[in-house]
């Protein structure tokens, strides 16, 4: 990893965040000096006026020359167009905030509107604002919290006796974190990045983990009888840009797996 940091200074903001206390770590490594802000529980704004409270401070900064928004790829596949295997998702795709609300997709709702405002903001006010959109995100944990994902897995080799009929994009949250960085440092960067290493159902995950931990009681049935929700793609041509080389989500789930246990969520 290249130490191009040494001098810079960079806020990051939750950096006590899974995201989060990744990119600090490898800003670290680079040579970067980080200005971390941790979010207070109670003083959470909604996601909207959270984010543009922070695009407010970086205005009024001379000093801030780009700001890195972590988006979700929930901000970018849910509306009405419909998926398949057949079916590529890539940076010009919008969710529908009515089609969230009609769904009750509330976090999707949440991080749809928040992207709209952020980008509508960086036009209006000549901010340069990129956008990095990840989809579910697993890999080793550097917090003491469980966060959403990570329990997910976790249910899954922890006696389950089913799993969700759902289907995911996934990506290693370092993946992750070396995108933030790179869409920083990479002057060309721009506009919105879309990163998924795999979209799966989680019967697939089911199958992987039940490979990696064969003696596990991993759920072999659905949590409905309905049929799988279909499996779609997430384009990688420009996260390939910011030289993103994809951790398979083989390696990825493992990874998890060995963190649970390293952090005391799993016993085996």
């Amino acid at each position: 990893m290249s130490n191009n940091g040494a001098g810079k200074l960079v806020c990051v903001t939750g950096a006590a965040g899974y995201i989060a206390s990744w990119i600090v770590k490898f800003l670290l490594q680079r040579g970067y000096t980080v200005r971390a802000t941790v979010r207070n529980p109670k003083l959470i704004d909604p996601a909207v006026n959270g984010t543009l409270n922070v695009l407010k401070s970086c205005v009024k900064s001379s000093s801030v020359k780009r700001v890195i928004l972590t988006s979700s790829v929930a901000a970018v596949a849910y509306n009405e167009r419909p998926k398949s295997p057949e079916v590529v998702v890539d940076e010009t795709w919008f969710s529908n905030p009515d089609y969230c609300r009609e769904l009750k997709l509330w976090y999707m709702l949440s991080k749809t509107l928040a992207e709209d405002a952020a980008l509508k903001f960086a036009k209006e006010n000549n901010l340069d604002l990129v956008a990095v959109n990840p989809a579910m995100v697993a890999g080793p944990l550097l917090q003491a919290e469980l966060n959403t994902s990570a329990a997910a897995i976790l249910n899954l080799i922890n006696g389950s006796e089913t799993f969700p009929n759902d289907t995911y994009g996934w990506i290693n949250v370092k993946d992750v974190a070396n995108a933030h960085i790179q869409a920083y440092e990479i002057a060309s960067a721009s506009g919105r990045y879309c990163l998924a290493e795999r979209v799966a159902h989680f019967s697939e995950l089911a199958n992987i983990l039940r490979d990696l931990y064969p003696t596990f009681q991993i759920p072999e049935k659905s949590a409905d009888d309905k049929p799988y929700v279909p499996t779609f793609q997430v384009s990688k041509e420009k996260a390939k840009s910011l030289g993103i080389e994809f951790i398979p989500l083989e390696v990825t789930l493992k990874e998890t797996a060995e963190s649970l246990k390293e952090k005391n969520f799993a016993n085996f």
